[in-house]
């Protein structure tokens, strides 16, 4: 598992581990079972805070990504892939929800706003 972390992103660190875990679980690079780093090992690797690591473990467990056993470590938690695309999907909608209304409070128009998605999705801004 290789995880990066940007000092100069507006997401927090935290953030930024939760998306990069869900990324690979999505992905099929992590599967069911896999074992995780333990918080205080991922902490060392990424030079960060122990408190920041058990916060993104903590989340994802809660979001049903993850589960801990006790004095065995972090595991990627055995869930149906699709199910997994549905939250994907879910939280997906709740952000363009947010960037439409946005959008109409701005008086940008329904083609105007596709236009921009499409020329996002053909050239996204991160690569």
């Amino acid at each position: 598992m290789n995880i990066l972390i940007s000092n100069s992103s507006k997401e927090p660190i935290y953030e930024q581990i939760k998306r990069q875990i869900k990324e690979s679980i999505l992905r099929g690079e992590l599967n069911e079972g896999d074992p995780l780093p333990s918080i205080r090992q991922l902490a060392k690797d990424l030079h960060i805070s122990v408190i920041t690591t058990k916060r993104a473990y903590d989340d994802l467990e809660h979001e049903g990504f993850l589960v801990t056993v006790v004095g065995k470590g972090t595991f990627v938690a055995g869930q149906n892939r699709e199910f997994l695309r549905e939250k994907r999907l879910r939280w997906i909608e709740e952000k363009l929800a947010e960037v439409v209304a946005e959008s109409k409070a701005l008086g940008v128009t329904l083609p105007e706003l596709i236009e921009m998605l499409k020329l996002l999705h053909e050239d996204p801004p991160n690569g």
